[in-house]
């Protein structure tokens, strides 16, 4: 998990997974890629695809829909690390039993939705 810092958007010092948005023209799987590639230095060993879901928030008074595509993905735990030190204040790793206290508003959910699925 990576801690946001006070140069992202939002959620400042909240752990997160990550995430990114599709660039015109690429597909899902090449945004995926990307996405861990720039934000762990790492590639992806195999991934599932675990769903989808609509994220609805407000941000700086403005409310907002999202689709987050969900994604399990198998890395080599020993080549992570902080790709966006500019975004992240630093990169750990947790067990579900141990998880920080201060989450990204929208883990709870996607851990809520698919806990079994991640522990396979």
């Amino acid at each position: 998990m990576a801690k946001r810092s006070d140069n992202t958007r939002d959620e400042h010092g909240r752990w997160d997974i990550g995430g990114g948005g599709l660039e015109f023209g690429e597909t899902v799987e090449e945004t995926l890629r990307k996405e861990i590639k720039e934000e762990y230095c790492t590639d992806i060993l195999s991934y599932e695809f675990l769903g989808f879901r609509d994220v609805h928030r407000e941000h700086q008074g403005k409310k907002t829909h999202w689709i987050a595509l969900d994604f399990k993905v198998l890395v080599d735990s020993r080549r992570v690390k902080n790709g966006e030190p500019h975004k992240f204040d630093k990169v750990e790793w947790f067990t579900f039993d141990a998880l920080p206290q201060n989450l990204h508003s929208q883990l709870p959910n996607f851990l809520k939705l698919y806990r079994a699925k991640l522990k396979e």
